[in-house]
């Protein structure tokens, strides 16, 4: 190394060289810090972008039901618990309630809907017929008596009149129908009752003694002497049949 010289001592001079290498020194290191400041910052700056990337293309969630929104199909679930199923959660579509039992609908001005009692079914009433006599002349007009008995167990409602009302005529083995009431000029009246427990009612038809045709149309013949038989009803509920007899008119004795 070069010995310095000058007026000054050695010592001064050599400080000096000290000094200015110290400050090469720091020099260098802050370059070199700045250098690698410079590079990290750098790398850092594609990390943040990609960040802000993936922020921007990730979607935003929906945000949550709020209680009010959850509780309203909750109140169309049924009674018991129905979300139960579900697993707890509000938002799930609750399930449907079962239909509830309801009665048999009844046509408009029905017995049941008149009276508020439930109608006599058929097979609650008991239907019998009777004869006023159980022989008859030849043009006479027999008169039918129709019972019917509420036998069941609680007041029901029917309708007794002649439009559910009929009898009809028939032949002693009962094979033909020579007679009905509903087939000339029936009587559609409508006598709606309630009727109690073992409670009667009874109605006459009268017979003209002559045979007819549904709807009336062939012509009507007195029915000739002999043995007949006769069937009631009311709405599908049928009596029992009867018999009776026609005779032919005594003749006077010849000569009074």
């Amino acid at each position: 190394m070069i010995e310095p010289q000058g007026p000054l001592p050695p010592e001064v001079y050599w400080r000096r060289r000290v000094v200015a290498g110290a400050g090469i020194v720091v020099a260098v290191v802050a370059v070199i810090l700045l250098i690698v400041a410079l590079s990290g910052g750098s790398g850092d700056a594609p990390d943040s972008a990609n960040a802000a990337a993936k922020s921007s293309a990730t979607p935003t969630p929906a945000p949550a039901p709020s209680k009010t929104e959850s509780a309203a199909p909750s109140s169309e679930a049924p009674s018991g618990g129905g979300n139960h199923g579900n697993g707890g959660d509000p938002s799930a579509a609750p399930e449907a309630a079962p239909p509830a039992d309801t009665p048999a609908e009844q046509p408009a001005g029905s017995p049941a809907e008149q009276t508020g009692v439930p109608a006599c079914s058929d097979q609650s009433l008991s239907v019998v017929l009777y004869t006023d006599k159980p022989t008859y002349s030849t043009g006479d007009q027999p008169v039918f008596t129709l019972v019917t008995t509420n036998g069941g167990l609680a007041p029901c409602s029917r309708d007794i009149g002649k439009a559910a009302q009929n009898v009809t005529v028939r032949t002693l083995d009962g094979s033909r129908t020579l007679w009905s009431a509903q087939d000339c000029a029936p009587d559609k009246s409508v006598n709606i009752q309630v009727l109690q427990p073992g409670q009667q009612v009874r109605d006459d038809i009268t017979w003209s003694g002559t045979t007819s045709s549904p709807g009336c149309k062939k012509k009507r013949v007195q029915i000739a002497p002999g043995g007949y038989q006769a069937i009631g009803k009311l709405g599908e509920r049928e009596s029992a049949p009867i018999t009776f007899n026609v005779v032919a008119p005594a003749q006077a004795p010849v000569g009074q």
